[in-house]
């Protein structure tokens, strides 16, 4: 049961990732993206692909578990929901919209809402909030890209 409840969570969350990229206009490889002061740290391409996957099949986990563990599920549904329309968000705000800093202030509050998800969920959860570090390491180095965009363009 725990297993079914973690895929449907991985799957929603490769459908926020999928309708993100679609949203997100011509991208990357647009010419007003390739023409930004990027960070030196800005890793390469295929390493946002194997991040996002990585993260999101973790999260879902983390949310199949949850699901059987809290004593709100309408509250963590809330929640999710509230990450998931994040998730789709930024990448149309940032790369079609070229809402830098309007990117970089719904990429805070995405970070925010995971360092809630852990400190909400630590002591029911115990090791499985594990599972959402690798999703707030990742929204720290995106934050960073995303302001070092704003400060430097």
């Amino acid at each position: 049961m725990k297993l079914w409840t973690s895929i449907i969570f991985i799957l929603s969350n490769f459908i926020a990732l999928a309708i993100g990229a679609y949203l997100m206009g011509d991208g990357v490889p647009a010419e007003w993206y390739q023409s930004l002061n990027k960070a030196p740290w800005t890793p390469p391409g295929w390493v946002f692909g194997a991040a996002w996957t990585f993260i999101m099949v973790c999260f879902g986990v983390f949310m199949g578990i949850a699901w059987h563990n809290v004593t709100s599920r309408k509250n963590l549904l809330l929640l999710y929901i509230i990450h998931w329309i994040l998730n789709v968000a930024w990448n149309p705000i940032f790369f079609d919209q070229h809402w830098v800093l309007f990117g970089l202030v719904e990429i805070v509050c995405l970070w925010a809402l995971m360092i809630y998800f852990i400190l909400n969920y630590q002591q029911k959860m115990k090791w499985a909030t594990a599972l959402v570090y690798p999703y707030v390491i990742w929204l720290t180095i995106a934050t960073s890209l995303n302001a070092y965009i704003y400060a430097w363009n």
